[in-house]
């Protein structure tokens, strides 16, 4: 199931569906506040430097993400870069929230005529019979999946939930089916968020979901950790964490599809971009809050970029290795480079896909704003066939 593009009428549907939900979770002070700060951004700010450097600005002046981006992307990245840097994360969370995502997906799909979606998901909750909160998303439950991806969500450990990338992942779960897995499987990790819980909560939640996973999934070859951002740190940090156990080998996942991982939380090389729209400031504030303390942002575990253990990242490597995908420019490219080269180094097997002139998380934002569905579905389509030559698909399920 691949809907279309985010559409104007979406956005006022998404609107309609937030400002509820912000009047109940916000106090009205601080979300009258934050509106009035807006509107010198709204009125003035965002269209002057939208046109000025659209429409009067030659090409080599333009950022490398504005040369390539429609009206409508480039309108959207320049709201959520004003959003990222000036709205506080108590407030930006509601926008990814599950009584913001479910209502608008519902919108989404019936404006595609579903009146449901043709794939299921289900909550696995501390009510059922894991202690893991997350969503299953799947073809046909009552069988063993023969391949799963475990997916955790970006949002800076602040923001975002697993209900908000749910059109993502139903539309990977369908991309998935079509390159020949007869039963996939995506769980998507609903962690606890900073500043509700900080280090170690997250990891170890989810090092429950991967345990949650391999009770499912009897060889362990068959998952492929997957992330974006945040979520993507959160599975490296998995992978070192489990590297330190004694049946490592037999827990480790056949392959770690990381986009646009936040490889160290706090370092002079993520710097803003003239295209990017994360904010360094606002990012190592939010990696500060997760860490809890200084002397976690050195611990590999909380920041998996300082560990430069060559012998320790082998361990951590999956049986088929890495496939890292993220934006040339956006703010963690530098550090996320750095990483690659190490793990190469450490002869690491590893697969690199930087888009050229994209931004951060390019595959998540290209699937709701790009014009075709060619465009859209580049990014999954790309994370797809890379996991197809490592865990290869149409296996017979038995013993999985």
């Amino acid at each position: 199931m691949i809907l279309g593009q985010i559409s104007y009428l979406d956005c006022l549907v998404f609107l309609v569906v937030l400002v509820p939900q912000l009047l109940l979770h916000v106090n009205i002070f601080e979300l009258v506040f934050c509106v009035l700060k807006a509107l010198p951004f709204v009125f003035f700010q965002l269209p002057y430097q939208l046109c000025r450097e659209r429409y009067f600005s030659s090409k080599h002046e333009r950022s490398p993400f504005v040369q390539q981006a429609s009206f409508f992307q480039d309108l959207v990245i320049r709201i959520v870069r004003y959003a990222f840097a000036f709205i506080p994360a108590k407030i930006g969370r509601v926008f990814f929230s599950k009584g913001v995502a479910i209502p608008f997906l519902r919108f989404r799909l019936l404006r595609h005529g579903y009146l449901q979606a043709p794939l299921t998901w289900r909550e696995a909750n501390p009510s059922s019979k894991t202690t893991t909160l997350g969503l299953w998303v799947t073809v046909e439950e009552s069988e063993r999946p023969d391949l799963v991806i475990y997916y955790c969500h970006g949002g800076g450990f602040s923001m975002g939930s697993t209900y908000f990338y749910l059109e993502f992942l139903l539309a990977w779960l369908t991309i998935l089916q079509k390159a020949g897995y007869r039963n996939p499987a995506i769980f998507s990790l609903e962690y606890t968020l900073v500043p509700d819980e900080r280090y170690p909560t997250q990891l170890e939640q989810t090092i429950a979901g991967y345990d949650h996973i391999c009770s499912i999934v009897k060889n362990p070859s068959r998952i492929c950790l997957a992330g974006d951002s945040a979520g993507a740190t959160l599975q490296l940090s998995l992978l070192l964490h489990m590297s330190q156990t004694s049946d490592s080998m037999k827990r480790r996942p056949g392959f770690a599809t990381l986009i646009s991982p936040w490889a160290t939380l706090v370092t002079p090389k993520n710097r803003d971009t003239a295209s990017d729209y994360l904010n360094a400031d606002s990012l190592h504030l939010y990696g500060r809050q997760f860490a809890g303390t200084q002397a976690n942002l050195k611990d590999p575990l909380v920041s998996p970029g300082v560990c430069k253990d060559q012998e320790w990242w082998v361990r951590a490597s999956p049986s088929g290795g890495y496939c890292f995908m993220y934006g040339s420019e956006e703010v963690f490219g530098p550090e996320v480079r750095d990483l690659i080269a190490l793990l190469r180094r450490s002869g690491c097997a590893v697969r690199v896909r930087e888009e050229p002139g994209q931004v951060h998380a390019w595959p998540v934002v290209s699937l709701f704003l790009a014009d075709t569905q060619e465009e859209r579905t580049k990014g999954l389509r790309d994370l797809t066939k890379m996991i197809t030559q490592v865990i290869e698909p149409g296996v017979h399920i038995d013993g999985i």
